[in-house]
Order: structure tokens, then sequence, then C-alpha cells
């Protein structure tokens, strides 16, 4: 298996489950991650936040754990990396205001890599430009904004648990749908697992 590196681009307050389970994921089957988070630098960490499906009309919210970032935004090069991931939670909504991440994230879709976004992640997609066409799924209040940035509207099942590929973008609604997720990411990166 050839390794790829990755980079993800998180923030303050991205949800815990899907910065930490894929970084975890994806290194553990031999692939390198660069966390990355604009304003700090390696060694410093981001909050996270879980967000939780208990009945009400939209997620529960509770303090994380830190998330450790383990290399400097200011100097990574997108050129420098084969996949990008961009994980959910409340970081998506201040990080598609910065103009390098924008820059960085559509260096990854004009260069057809893969691109790995979960949730309320795909608004720094929408914010791109990054969608046109593109069928695709986010947590269901994000649903607007994508068919706005001119993307096709995934449907998302009962459980969250459900995943979307269109040819180099992977998406999910939400942490439940990690393994649908991760899988079908890995498919896209080349990566086999052998039993």
């Amino acid at each position: 298996m050839a390794t790829k590196k990755i980079l993800m681009i998180v923030g303050d307050f991205v949800e815990d489950y899907e910065a930490m389970v894929p970084f975890q994921m994806l290194t553990m089957v031999g692939h390198t991650v660069h966390a990355v988070c604009p304003g700090k630098k390696a060694g410093e960490s981001v909050r996270t936040a879980v967000h939780d499906f208990e009945g009400d009309q939209t997620y529960s919210e509770k303090r994380g754990h830190n998330f450790a970032i383990n290399a400097a935004f200011d100097t990574i090069k997108a050129k420098d990396y084969d996949a990008l991931v961009i994980p959910g939670g409340r970081a998506p909504e201040y990080l598609r205001l910065n103009d390098k991440v924008l820059e960085i994230v559509r260096h990854f879709a004009e260069a057809k890599k893969p691109i790995a976004s979960i949730c309320h992640g795909l608004q720094v997609l929408a914010a791109a430009d990054a969608l046109k066409g593109k069928r695709c799924t986010a947590y269901p209040a994000v649903k607007p904004e994508l068919i706005k940035a001119g993307a096709k509207w995934g449907e998302v099942n009962d459980t969250y648990s459900n995943a979307y590929v269109d040819g180099n973008l992977v998406t999910a609604a939400a942490w439940p749908g990690h393994p649908e997720w991760i899988r079908k990411f890995l498919d896209v990166l080349g990566t086999k697992i052998e039993p």
C-alpha cells in the first residue's frame, strides 16, 4: 500500500469524533495526517465539542477533548498533500471565512485530489465553490447551503450512517457514518486493508 500524506483542517469546537476518529483511523492504516488550524502551531491544540443525537429537534452539544495540532497552518503547502479531510462541528462556520483555507480547498478540488468531509465541514467546501454538480450529503441543516452552492443533495438515512462518493469527494452526515465514510475514503485513496 502506498501511504498518503493527508491534510486535516480543524478549528476550536470541531466535532470531537469527526476529528479524532478519522485522524486515528487514517494513522492506524499507515497514512501521515497533519492536523492544522489557522493561527495555531504544532504542539498547540483546539477544543472540541461532542454532538449527540438524543431525541431533540437538533443535536446536543457537550465539551469534548483537546485535539492536538501537529503541523503549523502558516507553513503548509497544499501541493505537498495527497488528500484533504474537513471535519464538522462549529469550526467550519468560521473556517470558511479564512481566505487561505478556501485557497487550500480549491487546490484539492481543482486537482481532483481525494477530499473527505462530514457534517458541517461541507460549509467550507460550499464557501470554496467546490461542490457544483457533486452528489454529497451533510448534516441536514446544511442542505440549503449545499443546494445553493450547486450540489446535488444525497439523502441521509434514519441512522445518519450512510456516505456518498462522487469522484474525489466522500461525504457523510455525521459521526455515526464513520464506518462507511472512512471505508469509502480509503477506497478513493487506494488503500487496501488485507484481512
